[in-house]
């Protein structure tokens, strides 16, 4: 029967503890578009946007624009930060202000 040698390493409780502190990878983070209040466009203007580029219903997009018209934005969509990159572009083409940032944890 042998002994294990003095030098064999094990994991440790500060090396678990560590590891815990580790921030999931950025790709495993959700991301939100979110499309800020303007004075510009029509609130049944956000609505056919909304309806035509996400496919949302007459009833999330009105609630959705809503968010956007009374709190002054709304998470429009959530998921990969290069697909949320692409919505934000797609409304700043619809003439809409948004802008991408992570989901709060």
């Amino acid at each position: 029967m042998g002994m294990t040698p003095a030098h064999t390493v094990f994991a440790s409780t500060a090396v678990e503890e560590e590891l815990d502190r580790v921030e999931a990878p950025a790709h495993a983070t959700p991301w939100q578009t979110v499309v800020w209040d303007d004075p510009v466009n029509l609130m049944s203007y956000v609505v056919r946007v909304f309806r035509e580029y996400f496919g949302y219903d007459e009833e999330h997009a009105t609630r959705l624009m809503l968010a956007v018209h009374n709190e002054g934005h709304a998470v429009v969509a959530e998921g990969a930060r290069e697909q949320m990159e692409l919505h934000a572009q797609a409304m700043h083409d619809y003439g809409l202000w948004a802008t991408v940032r992570r989901a709060p944890m």
